[in-house]
């Protein structure tokens, strides 16, 4: 949002992490995983919970943009909501079958070979010519 002569100017809109081609087919995949969740206080005046859809939105932004959990979190959802839901999903074994599903997906779509797997890497060396910083100069301090 830009200010000019004090009144808000909005260009454009959100751009999504994910295409929503990609991401509903995704959450369709994640909801099925999760359980059902029941509310167990007597009076019901806790916060509500946060839905599980809004959590899964932010962290695939933290996926795919690979900053940290302040940065994505807004007044939608918390950091700590956001580092405590995905705590609860892995311990519920959510990620290992979320990571195989995706597998299978990649490999009906573009055949995935994974006992064909090459890595590749390349090491290099400071070149022999190069100066080295040479003895740490001597200071008052030093010399304490």
């Amino acid at each position: 949002m830009i200010t000019e002569f004090s009144r808000p100017v909005t260009i454009g809109g959100l751009v999504p992490a994910l295409p929503s081609s990609v991401l509903e087919p995704l959450w369709v995949q994640v909801a099925a995983l999760l359980p059902t969740r029941q509310v167990h206080h007597p009076l019901g005046c806790h916060r509500p919970r946060i839905p599980d859809r809004v959590v899964f939105d932010k962290l695939i932004q933290v996926l795919v943009f690979g900053c940290g959990y302040r940065r994505i979190a807004d007044h939608t959802c918390s950091a700590t909501t956001l580092r405590r839901r995905r705590d609860e999903w892995i311990a519920l074994g959510l990620a290992e079958q979320l990571r195989l599903l995706v597998l299978g997906a990649y490999d009906q779509l573009l055949g995935l070979e994974l006992t064909h797997l090459a890595v590749d890497s390349c090491t290099t060396r400071r070149p022999a010519a190069a100066r080295s910083p040479g003895p740490a100069r001597s200071t008052a301090a030093n010399k304490g």
